[in-house]
């Protein structure tokens, strides 16, 4: 590798490292209330602007945890019933350049689990 190449390579790495810091600074939380949305959230699926507002139309709540981002990103909450007949990509719920080149998104939260009963098998 050419000592051009080096300083291109240490200055991108510069670039991004700015970003980053510039996006945590002054957030001012943003990040971390976009992670626990993706944490409440079992699947992610990328969708348009056309079909956010068609879910929005049909019910379905906006998340607002995702608009402090630059550039922004839209969240709407929908049921697993209808994630199902979505024609949409699935995105790993993961932090990376996948989801985050992703500017809207539909997430389906966890089905509640059932109630746990005590066994009386352990007598």
């Amino acid at each position: 590798m050419t000592l051009a190449r080096k300083v291109l390579a240490i200055r991108s790495r510069c670039r991004v490292r700015r970003w980053e810091y510039r996006q945590r600074n002054l957030a001012h939380g943003v990040w971390a209330k976009f992670r626990e949305a993706l944490a409440l959230a079992a699947d992610a699926y990328a969708i348009d602007a056309a079909t956010l507002d068609l879910l929005v139309a049909e019910g379905f709540a906006l998340d607002t945890r995702g608009e402090g981002l630059e550039p922004p990103r839209r969240l709407v909450w929908i049921s697993s019933r209808r994630a199902e007949v979505l024609a949409a990509q699935p995105v790993p719920l993961r932090l990376d350049a996948t989801l985050l080149a992703t500017p809207v998104l539909a997430l389906v939260a966890f089905e509640p689990a059932a109630p746990i009963v005590a066994s009386h098998a352990h007598k």
